[in-house]
């Protein structure tokens, strides 16, 4: 049975995905490795700390 990924390489799979550039080895290599439960939940993190950012910056300049 192969390992499975942990949280580092879900943000790795889902932050290169959030740009659309992956390279067809590490896709190939996520797909055996990491659980689609893994990377929604990643992706659904990673969605609500960019929002935060994205407010946090645009508080900073409206001010």
């Amino acid at each position: 049975m192969a390992e499975r990924g942990g949280f580092l390489q879900a943000a790795k799979a889902v932050f290169w995905s959030f740009f659309g550039v992956r390279k067809k080895s590490h896709y190939e290599n996520d797909a055996i490795k990491l659980t689609p439960v893994q990377v929604i939940v990643t992706g659904i993190l990673s969605l609500v700390l960019f929002i935060f950012a994205v407010l946090g910056v645009v508080l900073l300049v409206a001010r």
